[in-house]
């Protein structure tokens, strides 16, 4: 099993994948590619909370033709997703896309894959080839994981044939467990980068807490390059999803991060509306920050001692920490709006200085 350092590095305009980069967080747009306009407000929101790659898709020939203007004015690389049409990823080669994804699955015939190598090779555009488990061709007595990464390895083999390397491979499925094991063979038998995801997880709750899981597991064990978590919710929520992911891995780290105590008998406060409202009134955050949000004197003052800042209610209201030191007692009606300011306060003085993302691995 390949780690990440052993994997190719592979460039998407100015974004790097594999050979030991960052694990990039990508993401996909959820507007009709044909509404400029929409598209491309969605990219720019999606760049603004952290997303390095943005992917669109591009069902026909109307989709294509706003390409050219959306590479043009979006603030990161654009990745064209491209299912039976071969001349459609032609067109967003022409438009300057950054990579193209090719099913195997719905992409028939040898040469047409071919023939989009030899022109992604010509531009220096790589290639993801993207498996999904439900829309595989037949491969014997394969099925399954096997069947995913025999399909991926046999389509890379026709664009290296057609001489294209930069080569993503993506193996997705729905269920948690088909997932790890097509990832963890693709890692034995290719040194390809890998983008990671559930394709169809769910909604935010349960896709989120199954991608979690998914991604979780094989980016612990070294393996991933990129990822996209899949939901039937917002493009926004997939972004903070990924980061929350890579944070608790201590990968990389972006935004705040709100701790709160689960509460019990002894909280005479509503511990989760307040910890929900600051955690929604933070997230244009880009900061790394701890914030904690504690509900009574059992542990909440040493805990919120330890974060960034942070509040341990009380009786009567909570008292504000920050950075270990207390600053001041609160009413209730306060605990929001003071823990706010005094958050936005502390990451305007340390973005002049480490920035607005840590990444644990370094190049």
């Amino acid at each position: 099993m390949l780690p990440r350092e052993a994997t190719r590095r592979v460039w998407v305009g100015g974004v790097p994948l594999g050979g030991g980069a960052p694990v990039a967080v990508q993401g996909m747009t959820k507007t009709d590619t044909r509404d400029l306009p929409a598209t491309l407000g969605q990219v720019r929101a999606m760049a603004a909370r952290g997303c390095e790659l943005v992917r669109v898709a591009v069902p026909d020939a109307e989709a294509a033709r706003s390409l050219p203007a959306l590479v043009r004015e979006s603030p990161v690389p654009v990745i064209a997703d491209i299912h039976f049409d071969y001349r459609l990823a032609l067109a967003a080669l022409d438009a300057g896309v950054a990579k193209l994804r090719l099913n195997p699955g719905n992409l028939k015939g040898r040469e047409a894959a071919a023939t989009v190598a030899r022109e992604a090779r010509a531009r220096g555009v790589p290639v993801r080839v993207g498996v999904n488990l439900g829309s595989l061709p037949v491969h014997g007595a394969a099925s399954g994981a096997a069947a995913m990464v025999t399909t991926a390895l046999e389509q890379a083999r026709v664009l290296e044939d057609a001489g294209l390397t930069d080569i993503v491979l993506g193996l997705k499925a729905s269920d948690v467990l088909t997932t790890l094991a097509a990832y963890r063979l693709a890692s034995q038998r290719s040194n390809y980068p890998l983008h990671l995801g559930l394709t169809e997880a769910g909604t935010a709750w349960s896709g989120g807490l199954r991608s979690a899981v998914g991604l979780g597991i094989l980016l612990a064990e070294g393996i991933g390059d990129t990822i996209r978590v899949s939901l039937a919710a917002s493009a926004l929520q997939e972004v903070d999803a990924a980061y929350i992911i890579l944070g608790a891995l201590g990968l990389r780290e972006r935004g705040v991060r709100v701790v709160a105590c689960p509460t019990c008998g002894r909280c005479r406060q509503d511990l989760g509306g307040v910890a929900d409202a600051v955690e929604d009134a933070l997230r244009d955050v880009p900061v790394p920050l701890t914030v904690a949000v504690m509900g009574c004197e059992v542990n909440g003052p040493g805990e919120a001692k330890a974060a960034d800042l942070g509040v341990a209610a009380t009786l009567d209201g909570a008292v504000l920490f920050r950075e270990g030191n207390f600053v001041r007692r609160l009413k209730p009606g306060e605990m929001v709006p003071e823990l706010v300011r005094e958050v936005r306060e502390l990451a305007l003085t340390r973005q002049g200085g480490s920035g607005n993302m840590r990444d644990k691995r370094t190049e």
